[in-house]
């Protein structure tokens, strides 16, 4: 194995799944990695005897990466998710075993808004029962049960990158717009801050979730939450499916409480486009079900395929981690003129001075060390300016606390 390189690229294989965009994999193929491309999501089974020799996986969010999954898998280094999202995957586990995790944050932001912008449309001017009363023959026109957005309270629970962008467009349109974060998130324009779910729930004539996949906001809205509303609410949840109790949303939509409701995002959804999707939702009022697309515009997609392989491709080449979501984050440029070693350990006193009494051992100087930690572990980039003998990253691999050490180039 030449010393320039941990391993040849072409020996570095992806696997990406559930229909990740074709320029994804020609951006990762033209890096010299071999890459399949998968159209569906797998399951647990599936999962394990696919990643047992991959290096790099890719997946949206119906793909779940288990304890189990990554205990069988030895040679993964990095995954992506090809979404905001990544509470399909066990993070602390991929910690444990030095896999580093990156999302899209930012990349379909604009794709959700539209759509939830749409949504309060429809559903303001009750347009999916219009609208499915013209494919059956029936001819209602009325201004009953139909009102513009502009002048209403729209209220935001969740202010990051989408809530934010969706409250100034929402805002240019004639929308009143407060807003509900656990933290403390500045308004934009004249958006006005809620002190209180509660406060929030009071106020809103639309109410719009976008809230992260976090165990502390399982079942966030629940019929309690629902009573608190105002009656004739439109209620839409873009955000994830079990942030809101099902029954509850229908019993609101049955009684009147909800006049209207739209959500993209459930609490069982169906593993490819294949198998029927069941809710209790179906059937509803002037309700609008859509499967899981929020983000899922050609731009969203296209933008998708070229951040997240970056993001892959950097740390492969480079030992970059400053957009992880699970690493501590380290931005570095390549390292022409020597070799860059990479040391991921627990985080636990003394790793680093014992790597630099091995490298001194051997007679070998740094020419540039950088060490970031988490609370869980440590991750050292050490450039030298030397060749190595190969017992170097046998006795860096012993160092106890070590979970992985690589050699870049």
């Amino acid at each position: 194995m030449s010393k320039k390189l941990s391993f040849p690229k072409n020996k570095i294989k992806v696997l990406l799944v559930e229909g990740i965009h074709q320029d994804a994999a020609d951006k990762m193929r033209a890096e010299g990695f071999s890459v399949e491309l998968i159209s569906t999501g797998l399951d647990e089974g599936e999962l394990i005897e696919k990643i047992k020799d991959v290096t790099i996986l890719g997946l949206r969010s119906k793909t779940q990466v288990t304890k189990k999954v990554l205990d069988n898998a030895p040679r993964l280094l990095a995954i992506g998710a090809f979404c905001i999202g990544t509470n399909q995957i066990d993070l602390q586990e991929c910690l444990k075993k030095g896999v580093v995790v990156f999302n899209a944050p930012y990349s379909n932001t604009r794709s959700v808004v539209e759509l939830a912008i749409a949504e309060m449309i429809l559903l303001m001017r009750n347009l999916p029962d219009k609208i499915q009363g013209m494919h059956l023959g029936s001819w209602q026109k009325s201004a009953s049960s139909s009102n513009e957005i502009r002048g209403k309270a729209l209220g935001l629970i969740g202010y990051g990158n989408i809530g934010s962008q969706l409250s100034i467009l929402a805002e240019s349109m004639g929308l009143k717009v407060y807003y509900y974060d656990i933290e403390e998130k500045l308004a934009l324009g004249n958006a006005i801050k809620c002190n209180s779910l509660e406060e929030l729930l009071n106020v809103a004539d639309i109410i719009s979730l976008h809230v992260d996949g976090r165990p502390e906001n399982v079942k966030m809205i629940t019929s309690r939450e629902f009573s608190m509303m105002k009656d004739g609410v439109i209620f839409i949840n873009l955000s994830r499916g079990k942030v809101v109790e099902i029954n509850a949303l229908k019993d609101a939509i049955e009684s009147g409480k909800v006049r209207g409701s739209a959500v993209d995002v459930f609490p069982s959804e169906p593993k490819n486009n294949k198998e029927e999707f069941q809710s209790a939702l179906r059937g509803l009022p002037n309700t609008i079900l859509t499967p899981h697309i929020g983000g899922s515009t050609l731009e969203a997609q296209i933008n998708i395929a070229a951040f997240v392989p970056e993001m892959l491709t950097s740390f492969v080449n480079t030992g970059n981690t400053g957009s992880s979501v699970n690493f501590p984050r380290l931005q570095l440029s390549p390292f022409e003129d020597g070799h860059r070693l990479i040391h991921i350990h627990r985080n636990e006193a003394g790793v680093l001075g014992k790597i630099d009494i091995c490298l001194a051992k051997h007679g070998i100087n740094i020419l540039g060390q950088y060490l970031k930690t988490n609370e869980s572990i440590g991750y050292v980039i050490t450039d030298i300016d030397t060749e190595y003998p190969k017992d170097v990253i046998s006795e860096l691999k012993s160092i106890e606390g070590s979970i992985r050490v690589r050699v870049l180039y």
